[in-house]
């Protein structure tokens, strides 16, 4: 078993989500949210940061941490078991730019119902919950947009 530790975002801006379209030779397909691999001496919240700007183009600041998901997936020599690390996080625009390189083919910002929809996995889809949930009692709170 190898056993992996990534980082992602749920990236809001003007109460939408940011999402990613990844494509890999007709076998990978679907829409998710933007994450990757811990590099050494990175913390947790640099890889967030990292990773959204990499896969998206999108330079998004962390609001807060949501929660960790986990799954595990088989790969030819083994099977992997993966904790990704969430956060909330805030983007100043619309703009987004998929990392071809990485397989992903579209971005963008989606209401709250279509990103839940449009996700392919359902643990991506529980985070962004917990995630829409957050940042609407932010919001309520006038607290939107301020660092916790």
């Amino acid at each position: 078993m190898i056993e992996a530790t990534s980082c992602g975002g749920v990236v809001i801006y003007r109460g939408k989500i940011l999402t990613l379209y990844k494509s890999y030779k007709n076998k990978y397909e679907g829409w998710v949210l933007p994450k990757g691999t811990v590099e050494a001496g990175e913390e947790f919240e640099e890889t967030a940061v990292r990773e959204v700007l990499e896969e998206t183009g999108v330079q998004a600041s962390i609001v807060k941490y949501i929660g960790s998901s986990q799954y595990s997936f088989n790969v030819p020599e083994d099977t992997v078991e993966k904790e990704v690390h969430w956060f909330l996080m805030r983007a100043g625009s619309y703009y987004s730019r998929p990392q071809r390189e990485e397989y992903f083919v579209d971005s963008g910002y989606y209401k709250y119902h279509e990103a839940y929809h449009l996700l392919k996995f359902a643990n991506e889809r529980q985070i962004l919950e917990t995630a829409y949930s957050e940042y609407l009692d932010l919001r309520k709170s006038n607290l939107w947009g301020k660092r916790r």
